[in-house]
């Protein structure tokens, strides 16, 4: 007598293994949880590292959807998220590892001396809400040169956030700058190098202010990813991923070793979130999240 198939396994071979993941969230809520449960058992996460994804990367997928199908994978942290978004994240057990909410965006920031009242009202009303909500990070962005040298930004940025610091230091919030490229992306953006990010976190000289260190961007932007972690890892509150070029998955269609890259934050004594924020180019896009945390968990 052949043995039963498990409903897992008839499933699998129903729909094959691109879509599994894809239409077990489409089913019953009851029925998908047994499915995933038992597709989860091959994910034993090693503990090393906490697995955060990005919301924005899933435009197609909502909110509540999402949340139900990142906790199902093991995911803890749904971030880039606003206030109005946080009680939902918080609803299904997850935190929001990297919240947004305050400033201007990415072109105008702390550079900009003329935004320094503007800014500071934002964060001071945007910090005490994440920490009453239980998260102790916000992000923040340079802004663009607008012909401005590096030395006059980091001087205008240090001048402002120091003002801000009162606010994140009694809140126990770290404030924290996003490194990314101006290369490909986000053209003429101030904070596009580790160097200039460290020495602007040792001007303000704050435990409450560190940097997103986003291995997509700083491949594109500098390269010598694994050195420049460990050099500058004290100045760096937060990481994310994507695969280069092409900010897509991280798998070996791409040129970075995510799994060596995780070994040496780990190898840090960093405790925090690795964010997945590469954008899917596969058919099935959380079937790409699952796999990017299989490959992240060393």
């Amino acid at each position: 007598m052949k043995k039963q198939l498990s409903r897992r396994s008839a499933l699998k071979t129903i729909t094959g293994g691109a879509a599994f993941l894809s239409t077990a969230l489409s089913l019953p809520s009851a029925a998908r949880a047994e499915i995933m449960k038992e597709d989860l058992k091959e994910l034993k996460f090693k503990g090393n590292i906490n697995h955060s994804v990005c919301k924005w990367c899933y435009p197609k997928i909502e909110l509540n959807d999402f949340c139900k199908a990142v906790k199902e994978m093991g995911i803890s942290s749904v971030e880039l998220q606003g206030p109005a978004e946080w009680p939902t994240i918080q609803k299904y057990g997850l935190t929001c590892a990297m919240p947004w909410g305050a400033g201007k965006g990415i072109n105008d920031g702390w550079n900009n001396p003329a935004l320094h009242d503007e800014l500071l009202a934002s964060f001071e009303e945007v910090i005490p809400k994440a920490a009453n909500a239980g998260l102790d990070k916000i992000i923040t962005f340079s802004g663009n040169r607008k012909g401005l040298s590096d030395e006059q930004g980091l001087e205008n940025c240090a001048k402002g956030l120091k003002r801000l610091m009162k606010t994140a230091e009694k809140y126990k919030v770290t404030v924290t700058m996003e490194l990314l490229n101006s290369k490909v992306n986000h053209k003429d953006y101030q904070c596009d190098h580790t160097k200039w990010g460290a020495e602007l976190a040792k001007m303000i000289g704050s435990e409450r202010f560190k940097l997103l260190y986003d291995i997509y961007h700083m491949q594109i932007m500098e390269g010598d990813v694994i050195a420049t972690i460990k050099e500058y890892h004290p100045y760096i509150s937060h990481y994310h991923t994507a695969g280069v070029p092409g900010r897509g998955e991280i798998d070996d269609s791409q040129e970075l070793n995510y799994p060596a890259i995780v070994k040496a934050i780990v190898a840090t004594g960093y405790k925090g979130f690795l964010g997945q924020e590469f954008v899917p180019k596969h058919a099935v896009p959380l079937d790409s999240l699952k796999e990017s945390i299989k490959i992240c968990d060393i």
